[in-house]
């Protein structure tokens, strides 16, 4: 079977009603801006991890503790003169000294002036580095972080002072002497004001984890470090606090505990081993191949959606590294340089010699920590809900700021377009109907297709049970993976969990892009109506009207919850004479076993496809509940039920889709004060 299966949820409802709120606000705004300065200080360092890890081995090889001392290019004390018995004269220092106190902190100036300013900006920031480096006897990682990208946002300050006002001839000249002049005066200041400030901050943060060591509450960071991962605030911890700290004590005593606060896997691969063993639904089915990625590849963020879709897990991640520092601190162990990315490769590749043993029991300890308490945890669930892991995948990639390159492992998803076997000329959307909540979905991936130019592709929605094995992309509910590629195995499998804005749809186009060879200049959207006909549907005013009667409309609905709200526009359909009892039954059948959710505050509840025996003619009906109400968990104000007896309601579900991309009309649509309003604003928007 050529499969490929992509599943995400939209993140912006996840947090409920109240993530509007003004503290709420607040507090992502705080997290996002701790997130940004994270990146800006991972920015700097990750590009020089490599050095780190060359000045890492060759401390681990070449030091008189060594694996090879007598190679003596370490350090002075054991040169490979003083092992020739001190034949000729040797003043060096070895390579250890110089590259921890020099290179590496001058490639992170460098690298954090190059971010502000490119190359010249670089140019600046190693030299304003240079000063706060021969102004201090410590390795000065953090004056590096601070005066790198000081120098080349200033250098780019006074560029534009004169920008377009040098003669011409004279712009190297002025460009050269400004940046050198500049950067002078930096490293001055650096040498006479900042090192000493920087110095006596790095002395308090040592006190601080000698005071953590000493009295024996290191594991307690954990309690910090953990959460901080999961939330992606861990680049401002590792790399501003532990990488700075654990390099300086590296260079004292050859070794670092520092290194493995936040590197070591072992937390993360016994949450991982739970869900195998413990877990269900797609979190166990994907367990194992996120441990492989965790624990070999050393990409953390993989185990960061099982904790958020049950964050009571982190109790377990917090065991787990609390178990792996309190190991490594009885055997004295350590690490002698970063390891990136927390591979166990990269981590024992790193270990000092003498601390292979405590390492790895460390790994082993921690692991069967967070394996015990997370079992625990996941024990106590009932019933077969595994946590809404994709809504957690989304809501990882939402705290993280860009597209997870391991979410696929996750939920499912094939390797993007090499999954495409060849160009695609049909997509269906299905559900289990095929009148509700594909044909909504379908609108809003047939918009975004058309937009980026496959006039070509044809989208269209359909029932699983009419589904035929000639499909060329098929999407679908991730509940309904396993029916849907029964009936078309042969099809690029993509599943959502929100009908109106999930992030398939744009990795959708951008697989198209790949397979079909790009898309050609962006034609015209299609209009709702020829989408319906497309479905094979009927688009007219007239079907707008009489689907959505007025006297189906309520502006303030009665129900507190998810059933209640089905009975209450069930009810109004049943008032129409648009269906039969027996219809409204099923619309609860329906929601049991996938839900009608569509995202974006909407949810359009409908019969089973056996059901649509029930309908007397197609119908929709239409409720609004100003405060909100819970939908399995995600917050909804309009809920909309669907009776289609043919294909004449898809014209108008394809512009309420329209209508719930549109922020302003949803807003509309919650100011609104009558029927005639609300019929207006579904059946007049310009599709």
């Amino acid at each position: 079977m050529q499969s490929q299966i992509l599943s995400e949820a939209d993140h912006t409802e996840r947090n409920g009603m109240a993530s509007t709120t003004a503290p709420s606000a607040e507090r992502t705004s705080a997290r996002v801006h701790v997130q940004k300065f994270g990146t800006f200080l991972s920015n700097m360092v990750m590009p020089n991890i490599g050095a780190f890890i060359a000045w890492g081995f060759i401390t681990s090889l070449f030091i008189k503790v060594g694996w090879l001392p007598l190679m003596g290019i370490g350090t002075a004390e054991n040169s490979w003169v003083a092992a020739l018995g001190g034949w000729g004269e040797y003043d060096g220092k070895g390579i250890v000294g110089p590259m921890i106190t020099y290179l590496l902190p001058l490639l992170i100036g460098y690298t954090g002036g190059y971010n502000i300013y490119k190359t010249r900006g670089g140019v600046v920031g190693a030299i304003a580095t240079m000063g706060v480096i021969a102004g201090t006897s410590i390795p000065m990682f953090m004056g590096a972080m601070i005066m790198g990208p000081l120098g080349g946002w200033s250098i780019k300050k006074i560029d534009a002072l004169w920008d377009g006002k040098i003669k011409p001839g004279f712009e190297m000249l002025v460009n050269n002497f400004a940046a050198g002049i500049w950067g002078m005066i930096l490293a001055i200041l650096d040498f006479f004001i900042m090192s000493p400030i920087v110095t006596w901050i790095a002395s308090q943060l040592e006190k601080m984890i000698d005071f953590l060591v000493s009295n024996n509450i290191l594991p307690a960071t954990s309690i910090i470090i953990e959460p901080a991962k999961v939330l992606f605030l861990n680049n401002a911890l590792n790399h501003g606090v532990l990488t700075p700290l654990g390099t300086n004590e590296a260079k004292e005593s050859g070794k670092s505990i520092l290194f493995l606060l936040e590197a070591n896997p072992a937390a993360g691969l016994g949450l991982l081993l739970a869900y195998m063993v413990f877990g269900k639904g797609m979190a166990k089915a994907s367990a194992s191949g996120a441990a492989i990625i965790h624990f070999f590849g050393g990409i953390h963020e993989i185990y960061f959606p099982y904790v958020l879709a049950k964050p009571k897990l982190i109790l377990a991640m917090i065991a787990g590294g609390a178990t792996q520092i309190a190991t490594n601190l009885v055997f004295g162990s350590g690490l002698r340089a970063p390891a990136a990315p927390g591979s166990i490769i990269a981590v024992l590749s790193q270990t000092a010699p003498d601390s292979f043993v405590g390492v790895i029991l460390s790994v082993i300890l921690g692991a069967a920590a967070s394996f015990i308490v997370a079992a625990f945890l996941l024990k106590l669930e009932k019933g077969d809900d595994d946590g809404d892991l994709t809504a957690a995948t989304a809501s990882m990639e939402s705290m993280k700021g860009k597209k997870s390159s391991v979410a696929g492992a996750i939920t499912g998803a094939g390797a993007g377009a090499a999954a495409l076997a060849g160009p695609v000329k049909n997509i269906v959307f299905a559900c289990d109907a095929g009148m509700g909540s594909s044909a909504m979905g379908a609108s809003v991936l047939r918009r975004k297709i058309q937009a980026a130019g496959f006039g070509d592709v044809t989208v269209v929605n359909k029932a699983i049970a009419n589904l035929t094995d000639d499909v060329d992309l098929l999407v679908t509910h991730q509940d309904l993976a396993n029916r849907a590629s029964q009936k078309a195995p042969s099809a690029a499998l993509y599943t959502v969990d929100n009908f109106m804005a999930s992030p398939v749809y744009d990795q959708i186009v951008e697989d198209l892009k790949a397979s079909n060879g790009g898309g050609v200049s962006a034609a015209a959207p299609v209009a709702a109506g020829a989408g319906a006909a497309a479905a094979g549907g009927v688009a007219t005013a007239t079907a707008k009207d009489t689907l959505l009667s007025l006297d189906a409309i309520r502006l303030t609905g009665s129900a507190a919850d998810r059933d209640g709200a089905i009975s209450e526009a069930g009810a109004l359909l049943l008032g129409t004479g648009a269906v039969t009892q027996a219809y409204v039954d099923s619309m609860h059948e329906r929601e049991k076993s996938v839900s009608t959710y569509m995202g974006n505050l909407l949810a359009i509840p409908h019969g089973t496809n056996e059901a649509k025996g029930g309908i007397n003619h197609s119908a929709l009906s239409f409720v609004r509940y100003p405060e909100g109400i819970t939908w399995n968990g995600k917050p909804v104000k309009f809920v909309v039920g669907v009776a289609g007896a043919g294909d004449d309601h898809l014209a108008i579900l394809a512009n309420l889709a329209k209508v719930f991309l549109d922020k302003g009309q949803i807003a509309r649509l919650e100011a609104a004060t009558s029927a005639e309003e609300v019929q207006e604003i579904l059946a007049t928007v310009e599709a």
